[in-house]
């Protein structure tokens, strides 16, 4: 009697484990215990177009500041001569670049920004405001008010989605979309970025290591994340398999209980 419990539990185990989804693959497969990989700690995003920009100047004396900080009504001076946030009066924060890469910034005017980094607009600020002898020492402060990415394919939700800052790894945002599903290829996960007024593909392997080398591992704005899902074909392979399993789990079952009766 035992004898049949134990084969009728083997043959349960077998059964549910010929029906169940595989996920057989594991990120950075090929990283090594104390090999050391190094990575950009100074990553910063590209400015492109539609993006909206939070900028703000400051510096020792903050009356002379008050000029650069009108956007949106932003800031006012008490009765003491120190500088306060007045609120934005239903207006949209920050500063949009334009469709021809500019931005309209009080004093300085129209400035030609996309396809600079965050620190470089930095410098170009703070330079004009010190050519022009506004300012002897200025300080601009400079952070993306709508840095988002678009997550695409098999993975556990799709969607578009909002960051804090603009510092994001590609693995990031998969985590954040719910992780690969079964079905994704792990080989075959693409970033499609805009640069320079075209799109361009970037195919990734996420179990190597050469994924810390890619322009992508840290994200872009707009950046499309795409896993790519099996195939009809490989879907069949793997239908075909289990149906393998399943059938040889009966078979071996059947043979075993047949032998512990006789």
């Amino acid at each position: 009697m035992n004898k049949q419990i134990v084969l009728l539990s083997l043959l349960t185990v077998c059964l549910l484990s010929s029906c169940a989804s595989r996920k057989n693959f594991v990120y950075l497969s090929d990283m090594q215990t104390g090999e050391k990989y190094p990575f950009d700690t100074k990553h910063e995003a590209v400015i492109h177009r539609d993006d909206r920009l939070s900028i703000t100047v400051n510096c020792k004396n903050q009356e002379l500041a008050i000029p650069f900080n009108i956007q949106g009504g932003n800031f006012r001076v008490d009765a003491s001569g120190n500088v306060k946030s007045s609120g934005t009066s239903g207006k949209e924060t920050g500063y949009r670049v334009d469709a021809d890469g500019n931005i309209d910034f009080p004093i300085l005017g129209k400035l030609y920004v996309e396809g600079m980094k965050v620190s470089q607009v930095k410098e170009l600020i703070e330079n004009r405001i010190k050519e022009s002898q506004y300012i002897k020492d200025p300080l601009v402060s400079i952070e993306f008010l709508n840095f988002k990415y678009t997550v695409l394919g098999a993975v556990g939700r799709n969607g578009t989605f909002n960051v804090d800052g603009d510092r994001v790894t590609l693995l990031e945002a998969i985590a954040n979309a719910g992780d690969l599903t079964s079905k994704a290829r792990i080989d075959r996960v693409a970033v499609i970025r805009e640069t320079g007024g075209e799109r361009e593909i970037f195919l990734h392997d996420l179990r190597n290591t050469d994924l810390f080398n890619s322009p992508c591992f840290y994200l872009q704005q707009n950046d499309i994340v795409y896993v790519e899902p099996k195939y009809r074909k490989k879907d069949t392979e793997d239908r075909g398999w289990q149906i393998s399993t399943f059938l040889l789990s009966i078979v071996t079952a059947v043979t075993s209980i047949l032998w512990a009766t006789k």
